[in-house]
């Protein structure tokens, strides 16, 4: 009966410290995170500066090519305008897509199934999700 007893506690105190390893860890880890992001951010609004000063330049040697082509002034500027607001709305139309993707859509949905997070205002989205669900109930209920 000691032995078991002595058994049980050292397990017990093995689980504790490998519980106090694990949230040393986790805290640790979560620190490195946090500086990775910091740094992550700082180095993004390095980029985000410099590429827009290469984008001017190259607009700007863009426009002198064009002006050595024998074009007006107004003709180089509208065509390297055109170019950049092409490039912004594609760019704007990749970035509404990736925020829907962000939008988390099938994890909202088990979890309103399992009747957590369920949101008071439903929008065009869900009445599309609840029908779809309804006909899928229909059709198990033709299939059973």
């Amino acid at each position: 009966m000691r032995r078991i007893r002595a058994a049980a506690t050292e397990t017990f105190s093995s689980g504790l410290d490998s519980g106090r390893a694990l949230r040393k860890l986790v805290a640790a880890d979560m620190a490195l995170s946090r500086s990775a992001l910091g740094r992550a951010l700082a180095w993004s609004a390095v980029s985000v500066v410099f590429g827009a000063s290469a984008w001017l330049l190259a607009m700007g040697a863009a426009i002198a090519l064009l002006q050595s082509w024998g074009l007006s002034w107004l003709a180089s500027i509208s065509i390297a305008t055109l170019i950049s607001l092409v490039v912004t709305a594609i760019a704007a139309w990749r970035v509404s897509v990736f925020f829907d993707y962000a939008g988390m859509h099938a994890t909202r949905r088990q979890l309103s199934r399992l009747g957590m997070f369920s949101e008071a205002g439903h929008g065009d989205d869900d009445d599309e999700d609840e029908t779809s669900l309804t006909t899928s109930a229909s059709d198990k209920a033709k299939a059973s």
